[in-house]
């Protein structure tokens, strides 16, 4: 029988006890990770839903190519061709090249996320705007984008989830998030079931704790528009 192929109540309990130290380091890596790549990824997203819905077709070409390529392709592939490729002309830590893949993996999501919101805005607020003398970027920024914000929020939180749980692909760079350090804890001690049962856990307890934050900020909106 393989050394820690059978779960064991007792080492379940010893572990936990033994390790939280070592998780709670991991997890706050592992939020930090995920807050900076949605936010990146956020930001990256808009310019490139703005881009989709520009009149003009180069724009909607380039913007429509970018996120086919990176929702058609595996985010493990993007961190490894971040890490290895783009680290050997900008020096970046495994931490920055981790966020920045997961940003850009994020930001075709939340590209289309903010493209259905924007559209999702009746064409009278645009036309109303225009007819006050408002220029097409002030109708966009003052009347268009804090409506398609609102709207957003749902799906980002999801977004936000999804990154959390992706994040824990890092480990592959050698980011010391909560899944790497649960490789090395269960390297160490070979109670592999029971160490990654934890890990488990502790992700599961940062996805409740963070699906309650946006509800709370879901419910608080709702209520400003009434």
């Amino acid at each position: 029988m393989i050394a820690g192929s059978v779960f064991d109540f007792g080492t379940f309990i010893s572990e936990l006890r033994r390790t939280y130290p070592f998780f709670l380091e991991a997890g706050l890596v592992t939020i930090q990770l995920t807050i900076a790549s949605v936010l990146i990824g956020t930001v990256i997203g808009v310019i490139f839903a703005l881009l989709k819905l520009s009149p003009l077709k180069i724009f909607r070409i380039i913007a429509g190519t970018y996120i086919t390529i990176i929702r058609g392709t595996p985010l493990i592939v993007q961190i490894f061709a971040l890490f290895y490729g783009f680290s050997q002309i900008i020096m970046l830590s495994a931490f920055w090249s981790a966020a920045l893949a997961l940003a850009v993996h994020n930001s075709a999501y939340i590209a289309e996320i903010f493209r259905g919101a924007i559209q999702s805005i009746d064409k009278g607020q645009t036309e109303a705007g225009r007819s006050l003398g408002m220029s097409g970027v002030m109708t966009m920024r003052r009347i268009v984008m804090p409506q398609a914000m609102r709207r957003a929020v749902p799906p980002l939180g999801n977004q936000f989830i999804i990154g959390l749980k992706d994040s824990s692909l890092a480990a592959f760079v050698a980011v010391d998030e909560l899944f790497r350090t649960a490789q090395g804890i269960a390297a160490g001690t070979l109670n592999t079931m029971e160490t990654f049962i934890i890990v488990g856990i502790y992700y599961l307890l940062l996805v409740m704790i963070f699906t309650v934050i946006v509800n709370a900020v879901e419910q608080r909106m709702a209520k400003s528009e009434k």
